[in-house]
């Protein structure tokens, strides 16, 4: 989630709409700016608006098409001269864990799942305020307070949960802000307790969210946007079978070679 909150610059002097025959209205682009993920790009995007009655149908088809979510409207990368960034899910009928993500899970036993609705608590907010801090001081979301944080977690149009986790001593872990769609769940933004960050909780917890996709009987877990050779999203690649969207729409992921864990971002 690189540009959900930036200023839009309007394109449909009709103001925003969501569907007109059939096809989701064009709302606007972000203004350029550099790329957090590969030095010397820059980074633009493409944001339609998510309101209404056919808000869920839409957010299936854009979902299906390389789009993601972030509050009331769907987004896409529309980068000068790059198209590194590739919408990723995981195949969950077909998931098997490596060796290193049952280490994962290993390392990891006796942290409780609870799927709860989207609301912001205090403690949740907390937590994300920790995790911002210490792994990403620098982002764009850095400086966001509790009213961006409702923001993040309430606003929506479709059906979005909390997958909230704690250890057996009641501590919070981590929580997982996540959409149900037609197809499967889609990760919509993740954080966790820093001083765990050993565990790899990251990996852990969409581990955790595959195991749901399947007890719901869904075919697939979205993770969002995935760059090849990029350090923070490596571990996104971990999660076998991957298909990621392209030109020819969704193809699998050539599988990697069993090695070292890879950290989380």
């Amino acid at each position: 989630m690189t540009s959900e909150n930036r200023p839009l610059q309007s394109r449909d002097p009709a103001g925003p709409g969501m569907l007109r025959g059939g096809e989701l209205r064009f709302l606007g682009v972000t203004p350029l700016r550099p790329c957090p993920y590969l030095p010397g790009r820059l980074e633009r995007t493409i944001v339609a608006p998510l309101a209404g009655r056919r808000a869920g149908a839409a957010y299936d088809e854009m979902l299906r098409g390389g789009f993601r979510r972030s509050h009331l409207a769907v987004y896409r990368p529309a980068c000068p001269g790059c198209r590194a960034c590739v919408s990723a899910r995981v195949r969950v009928e077909a998931f098997a864990p490596s060796r290193s993500l049952q280490r994962v899970m290993d390392r990891n036993r006796g942290i409780a799942l609870a799927v709860m609705p989207a609301l912001a608590r205090p403690d949740h907010y907390a937590l994300f305020r920790r995790y911002m801090e210490s792994r990403h001081p620098d982002g764009a979301m850095a400086g966001m307070g509790r009213e961006g944080y409702s923001a993040l977690v309430e606003e929506s149009a479709v059906e979005t949960r909390l997958a909230e986790f704690r250890a057996d001593d009641g501590r919070l872990y981590g929580v997982c802000v996540f959409d149900v769609v037609a197809d499967g769940l889609s990760a919509v933004y993740s954080f966790y307790e820093p001083a765990r960050a050993k565990d790899s909780p990251g990996s852990y917890m969409i581990l955790r969210l595959v195991a749901e996709a399947q007890a719901r009987s869904l075919p697939y877990l979205y993770l969002g946007y995935w760059i090849d050779g990029c350090e923070k999203m490596d571990y996104k690649a971990r999660f076998r079978p991957l298909e990621v969207h392209g030109a020819n729409g969704w193809t699998i992921l050539d599988a990697p070679s069993e090695g070292r864990d890879v950290p989380d971002d």
